[in-house]
C-alpha cells in the first residue's frame, strides 16, 4: 500500500470514527430527551386527570371522559386509568376497550411511588395520589408516535449524512494526501536521474520551510559527500597508478639495460642495486596502499581496547631507533599526569603506534639534524602528543591539502615517500574520534599535535 492511500485510509478511519460517535451521541441524547418529555406528558396528564376527579366536586367520571376527549393535548392511544386501595377502577378514560392490569404493577407503583416503564409500543407511567383517608394509584399511557416519527427523521438523516461525510472525507483525504506528497514524488523523479556520471546533479530545496525540503537539503548533503568519495577513488587510483608507473619504469629501464649488451661484473652489480632499490620502493608502496585500504575497508571492526598512550610512544620511538640510528628522538612530558589513569586513552594499539612512527618518521626525515621532540600532556577529559622538528616547514597555502591521499608539498618533493603516511595518520585519528593539528613555517619546522578522548576507567 502507497504512503497515499495509507494516509487516505488512516484520515477516513479518524473521521469516520468521530462522525460515528457524534451521530451515535446525538441520537442516543434526541431519544433520551424524547423519552423525559414523553413521561412528563403523560405524568402531567395522570396528576391532572386525578386531581379534577378528586378535587373538583362538580366533575364527575363521564364529565371527566368528555374533557379528556375533546383536550386540545390528547395523545395517541391515550389511556388514563385510576385505582383505590382495593385495586378496583374508580376512572377509566376508555370504555371500548378491555381493561388489563397486573396488581404486581398497582403494588410497585405504591412501593416506589412514582414509576415509568415501557410496555409495547406506549409508554406507561404510574404515580401514587396521597389523600387523607385513601391512597389512590393513577396509570396513564401513550404512544408517542410524533416523538418518534421525528427521532426515526433524525436517524435517517445521520445515516445518509454519515455516508456522505465519509464519502466527502475519502474523496478530500486522498486528494490532500496526494498533494502533500507530491513534492515527494517530485524528489522520487529526480532521484531515477542521478547516477555514477551525474553526481553533481542536485535536488531542489525549495524554501527549506518543511520537512520535505530539509529531506531534499540532508540528500544534496549525501550526494555531495558522495561525489566526494567518488573524486577521492578517483585521486586515489590515478596517484597510484602514477606512483607505481615511476619504480616500474624504472625496473625496465634497468633490464632493458642489462639486455642490450654484455655486462661486465660491476656493471651487473650495479644494476642488481638499482633493481633492489626500485623493488624496494614498490613493496614499501605497495604495503602504504594496502595499509591505507584496509584501514578504509575494516574501519567498523577494529578492536578497541585501553591503551596507555606514553607507551605507544615509546614503542614506536624504539621501532623507528632500530631502523634507523641516525635519528634522534626526544620525549618528554609536557606535564606531569596527576593520577596513572590521566594517559589512558581508548584504541587500538598497533593504529596509534602507526600515528606516531609516521608523524616521527617524517620530523627526523625532513629535518637536517634529524632530530624530534615528542611532547606528552594531559587536560580535563583529553590526552595528547605533540611531534616538533626543525625541517623544512610546510607552506600555509598548502597545509590544508597535506592529509590527502599522494599529496606531497613542494619542500618534500626532494625526499622518499609517497605522501600517503598523513592521510593514513589522519584516518586513524578520526577513527578514534580524535583530532589531527599541525602548526608550521617554512624552513622552521612543524608541530603535529595529536588529541585523543580520555578513557573512561
Amino acid at each position: 500500500m502507497t504512503i497515499r492511500n495509507r494516509i487516505s485510509l488512516q484520515f477516513s478511519l479518524i473521521v469516520a470514527s468521530i462522525l460515528m460517535l457524534f451521530s451515535l451521541l446525538v441520537y442516543l441524547t434526541s431519544a433520551q430527551y424524547r423519552r423525559e418529555e414523553f413521561f412528563d406528558r403523560l405524568k402531567q396528564k395522570a396528576r391532572t386527570t386525578v386531581r379534577f376527579l378528586v378535587e373538583v366536586n362538580e366533575v364527575d367520571n363521564d364529565l371527566l371522559k368528555i374533557i379528556d376527549r375533546n383536550t386540545l393535548t390528547a395523545l395517541y392511544d391515550e389511556k388514563v386509568l385510576i385505582f383505590n386501595e382495593k385495586n378496583q377502577i374508580i376512572y377509566s378514560s376508555v370504555d371500548d376497550h378491555p381493561i388489563i392490569y397486573q396488581p404486581a404493577l398497582l403494588d410497585e407503583v405504591r412501593r416506589d411511588k412514582e414509576i415509568e416503564i415501557q410496555r409495547g409500543d406506549n409508554e406507561l407511567i404510574g404515580i401514587c395520589y396521597e389523600e387523607p383517608d385513601r391512597q389512590l394509584v393513577v396509570l396513564a399511557s401513550a404512544s408517542d408516535t410524533y416523538g418518534k416519527s421525528k427521532l426515526q427523521n433524525l436517524r435517517k438523516t445521520l445515516v445518509w449524512g454519515l455516508i456522505g461525510g465519509i464519502g466527502i472525507t475519502v474523496a478530500l483525504g486522498f486528494f490532500f494526501a496526494g498533494q502533500s506528497l507530491q513534492p515527494i514524488s517530485n524528489i522520487n523523479q529526480q532521484i531515477q536521474t542521478i547516477t555514477a556520471q551525474n553526481l553533481q546533479q542536485r535536488l531542489n530545496e525549495g524554501k527549506r520551510e518543511d520537512e520535505i525540503d530539509q529531506l531534499a537539503s540532508n540528500f544534496n548533503h549525501v550526494l555531495k559527500r558522495l561525489e566526494q568519495a567518488f573524486e577521492q577513488q578517483r585521486n586515489f587510483v590515478s596517484h597510484a597508478s602514477h606512483e607505481l608507473r615511476t619504480p616500474l619504469t624504472a625496473l625496465k629501464s634497468e633490464i632493458q639495460l642489462g639486455l642490450r649488451r654484455r655486462l661486465s661484473v660491476d656493471e651487473h652489480e650495479s644494476v642488481l642495486h638499482n633493481l633492489m632499490a626500485d623493488t624496494d620502493r614498490l613493496i614499501g608502496l605497495s604495503n602504504s596502499l594496502l595499509f591505507l585500504a584496509r584501514t578504509l575497508e575494516n574501519i567498523q571492526h577494529v578492536k578497541m581496547g585501553v591503551v596507555r598512550l606514553e607507551e605507544v610512544i615509546f614503542s614506536a620511538q624504539d621501532e623507528l631507533s632500530s631502523v634507523y640510528p641516525n635519528y634522534h628522538i626526544q620525549v618528554d612530558y609536557d606535564n606531569l599526569p596527576d593520577a596513572e589513569t590521566d594517559t589512558l586513552v581508548r584504541g587500538n594499539e598497533d593504529l596509534l603506534r602507526r600515528v606516531a612512527l609516521n608523524l616521527m618518521d617524517n620530523a627526523c626525515k625532513y629535518s637536517a639534524n634529524h632530530r624530534a621532540w615528542v611532547q606528552i600532556s594531559t587536560v580535563t577529559g583529553d590526552c595528547r602528543f605533540s611531534v616538533r622538528d626543525e625541517g623544512i616547514g610546510i607552506g600555509a597555502e598548502e597545509i590544508s591539502q597535506i592529509f590527502e591521499p599522494f599529496y606531497r608539498a613542494g619542500g618534500a618533493l626532494g625526499y622518499d615517500g609517497f605522501g600517503i603516511g598523513l592521510s593514513i595518520c589522519q584516518r586513524i585519528v578520526d577513527l578514534h574520534q580524535g583530532t589531527l593539528t599541525v602548526v608550521s613555517e617554512p624552513n622552521q619546522g612543524s608541530t603535529f599535535t595529536v588529541i585523543l578522548p580520555r578513557a573512561q576507567v
